[in-house]
């Protein structure tokens, strides 16, 4: 199908471009940009004035809930919930029911995504197997299924032998960790260990739950040179380690949530569930630590860290509910949001959720996506095309997710995604 996207504001943060053009999309790939051949006959045409065409979304952090917890997402809900938020590739974590530790269960699930049609889907594999953190996955075979990386979710690996034996083998094939920085018995609390949480009598999770490991695995990572991606950092500690270690010349990079890129332990309020999320929410020092390091390069990307919950599961005293919020649709509307609040421009922000992403999944993702999270001419046709000066309501009829649980609920957010478009489909149009 030959499509011709006219009019638009052409933003792809990979090569500076920002301009009034026009895109022409011809077998899934893209043919121009710029000034459109005569000769170009579209089969469909759509105007962007006063649109922005940019890469389509890249999202590290997702769970699709898929197999074993159906009620809270299903494959098809939570693949068009990120088309609807113009994300066109998207990780998955490994902690499904059964884990993702057998290379069948990872070629399933990217046959029923290919099926669907929706966005692309890049597994993590389970670093041990059933996430038990005592016995190593056969990485080589998950990763001839399809996985990009290799993760243990949010499971803490409390053996440090394992854990070692694990970046050694990584690093002698070439293969990228995906961990959270989380001790095993520190980090077993519900809020962020301070005035609050004391003052609330909940359980906390200090600071050094998170350092702790930090410094555990830069130095596994020193004596192995295994190439380690950090997950969800949450703490100006944890901030100020990476930034240490990155300038040591460590092969690590990390991401943040946007749930803790804007939000506090303060905003729990009065035992909101909503609010329950993992890790918990800090204090404002740390969240305007992340929104520094995010914007300094420490941090590599932003995520949407999207956790669809059941009603069952989050309608419960805040201490009993299950951690976790939709994020899917809500990412770029809340990098949107940074970006105004830190003064940053429209391609640096969109920066941190399209080609930032890529890098830091580096070669795993393979030639024929090479382009993900850009526009060139030649390169795959994934695409998200969006209106800026647009407000939409966060409600759970406005969400596609299954999860309707989200922190921002009743908030209004920038950045109304028009049409999401996929290896040159329309994957997504708004009606």
């Amino acid at each position: 199908m030959k499509i011709l996207i006219q009019n638009g504001r052409v933003i792809d943060p990979a090569s500076g471009r920002d301009e009034r053009a026009d895109v022409a999309i011809a077998a899934g790939r893209i043919v121009t940009i710029g000034q459109v051949s005569p000769d170009f006959k579209p089969s469909r045409t759509i105007d962007a004035s006063g649109l922005v065409v940019a890469p389509g979304l890249v999202d590290l952090a997702v769970r699709l809930r898929e197999p074993g917890h159906e009620h809270e997402g299903m494959l098809e809900s939570e693949m068009a919930a990120a088309a609807a938020g113009g994300v066109t590739s998207l990780v998955c974590l490994p902690d499904t029911d059964p884990p993702l530790d057998e290379p069948g269960l990872v070629e399933m699930l990217k046959f029923r995504a290919r099926n669907l049609n929706q966005s692309h889907l890049y597994p993590l594999g389970a670093l041990t197997r059933g996430l038990a953190g005592e016995v190593l996955t056969e990485m080589a075979e998950l990763t001839e299924a399809g996985c990009v990386g290799f993760s243990h979710a949010e499971v803490a690996l409390k053996d440090t032998l394992v854990l070692h034996r694990a970046l050694q083998y990584a690093s002698t094939f070439g293969y990228t960790t995906w961990l959270r920085a989380q001790d095993g018995y520190l980090g077993n609390g519900v809020a962020a260990k301070g005035a609050l949480a004391t003052r609330m009598g909940l359980t906390g999770v200090p600071v050094i739950a998170e350092t702790i490991a930090l410094n555990t695995l830069f130095e596994l990572v020193r004596d192995t040179r295994a190439r380690v991606h950090i997950c969800r950092l949450s703490s100006a500690a944890g901030v100020d380690l990476v930034r240490r270690a990155k300038a040591e010349g460590l092969p690590i990079t990390c991401d943040v949530s946007i749930n803790h890129l804007h939000l506090t332990d303060i905003d729990i309020g009065y035992f909101n569930a909503a609010m329950r999320l993992t890790p918990p929410l800090r204090q404002v020092r740390d969240r305007d630590a992340l929104r520094a390091a995010l914007a300094d390069g420490t941090i590599d990307a932003l995520v949407s860290d999207h956790t669809p919950v059941d009603e069952d599961a989050k309608m419960l005293p805040f201490a009993e509910a299950e951690p976790g919020a939709t994020g899917l649709e809500l990412l770029l509307g809340l990098a949107l949001k940074w970006g105004e609040q830190s003064g940053h421009d429209l391609a640096r922000t969109l920066g941190t959720i399209t080609i930032a992403p890529v890098r830091v999944l580096g070669d795993a993702l393979g030639s024929l996506v090479s382009s993900a999270g850009q526009l060139v001419e030649g390169g795959v046709a994934d695409v998200c095309v969006f209106d800026p000066a647009a407000y939409w309501q966060v409600t759970p009829q406005a969400l596609k997710s299954q999860g309707k649980h989200t922190p921002f609920s009743g908030h209004e957010l920038p950045g109304r995604v028009r049409c999401t478009l996929v290896s040159g489909h329309v994957a997504y149009e708004a009606t």
